[in-house]
């Protein structure tokens, strides 16, 4: 705003502070009739009055039941979407080879992240293919078995040996082969061709390496080791506390707005769980914001605020933003004016709630039908602090 359009302001701010400061403070029989709710100021009289000549520069706003939107602004925590969240864990023992993964680095369900050279792998592969080779001549004994049984060469007997072995060959060539696809051999015929002890570790989701614990050279135990951490973070999880008395208007599947200060954007997200049990200590549930993650922003451990809309209040009040301030010790108070008295007023302090489209919930210390001043409040309070 220009120096031109500031200097009317600060000319009825003056006029308004001079006129103010020569009120002084009302005898304590006035005072005795204020609002029974009416709080002294330490620091100012009880009621003051302004001339009529300034009332022209005060918006006065009467109280009144309305509407009202629950919302709730709860401080959450981002973590890694559980779900879509996996260790990768080695099915072999052996010493790490090859590391070809690191972290924030994106990968494909599938792709090979780091090679182990096993023993454990050797011998599956080498009993793979000795069942192979088993089944194959076993195949080749059965179907010579039926060409000689067709031309009455051996008796059924010996065709249902050779059928027996066959069979027999057969599921032993297929447990060998599914003991190396458990490993994550995709292809088992392929591993005639490779005769190398080193065996791939794939990633079993697609997503971003978060981790990395598997070092070059480190011996790895089957089944035990982790070797990264995989998150698919398309989704994140917000965490928030919501305390006691707001839980009747909270839900499962209720939308969430999560804000982010270090973006100063907001995104968009759903309750999916609320926790079973309260801490015994703050008195709050825990629940769970599944949020979409576009661009991967949210971060693991970031700081966010979640805005719930916790259903309607009927009857609630609400002043306007300017109508509220706040005194020495940040205590919110308003000036109310006195019935059938012009142009005097009150400081009253009230408590007050949650902060909307321009208005602010009052929980106690106003009553319908009651006027507070909004428009020029913070000049009233500025003259009354000089007095």
């Amino acid at each position: 705003m220009s120096r031109t359009r500031l200097a009317p302001c600060f000319a009825a701010l003056a006029a308004l502070a001079a006129l103010l400061a020569g009120c002084g403070r009302q005898a304590p029989a006035t005072a005795a009739a204020a609002p029974p709710n009416a709080s002294a100021d330490p620091n100012g009289p009880s009621l003051f009055t302004i001339p009529a000549a300034q009332m022209t520069h005060l918006s006065l706003y009467t109280v009144a039941p309305t509407t009202l939107v629950r919302t709730l602004r709860l401080p959450g925590t981002v973590v890694y979407n559980g779900f879509h969240t996996t260790a990768v864990i080695t099915q072999v023992g052996g010493r790490v080879t090859r590391i070809l993964a690191q972290p924030g680095e994106h990968v494909r369900a599938g792709q090979p992240m780091l090679y182990v050279s096993s023993p454990d792998y050797s011998a599956d592969r080498a009993a793979f293919l000795k069942a192979r080779d088993a089944f194959q001549l076993a195949d080749k004994n059965y179907r010579r078995a039926q060409d000689l049984y067709e031309h009455q060469a051996i008796a059924e007997a010996d065709l249902l040996q050779a059928a027996s072995a066959r069979t027999q060959a057969e599921a032993d060539f297929q447990n060998a082969e599914q003991a190396l696809r458990i490993l994550g051999v995709a292809d088992p015929a392929a591993v005639a061709a490779r005769p190398s002890p080193d065996i791939p570790v794939l990633a079993p989701i697609s997503g971003l390496v978060v981790d990395r614990e598997a070092m070059p050279g480190q011996v790895v135990q089957a089944g035990s080791t982790q070797l990264f951490t995989l998150s698919d973070l398309h989704t994140v999880w917000v965490l928030v506390n919501v305390f006691e008395r707001d839980l009747a208007y909270v839900h499962v599947g209720d939308p969430v707005t999560v804000h982010s200060d270090a973006y100063g954007r907001d995104f968009h997200g759903r309750i999916s769980y609320l926790g079973a049990s309260l801490d015994p200590t703050s008195r709050t549930l825990q629940a769970r914001i599944v949020t979409r993650n576009p661009g991967e922003e949210l971060k693991n451990q970031m700081y966010v605020t979640a805005v719930v809309q916790a259903g309607v209040e009927r009857r609630a009040i609400a002043v306007p933003d300017a109508a509220v301030l706040r005194d020495d010790v940040n205590q919110p108070f308003v000036y109310v004016a006195v019935p059938g008295r012009t142009g005097t007023f009150a400081r009253r302090l009230v408590q007050i709630g949650e902060s909307e489209a321009g208005r602010t919930q009052i929980l106690s210390g106003l009553q319908p039908g009651e006027r507070v001043i909004a428009e020029g409040s913070l000049f009233v309070q500025f003259a009354n602090s000089l007095q």
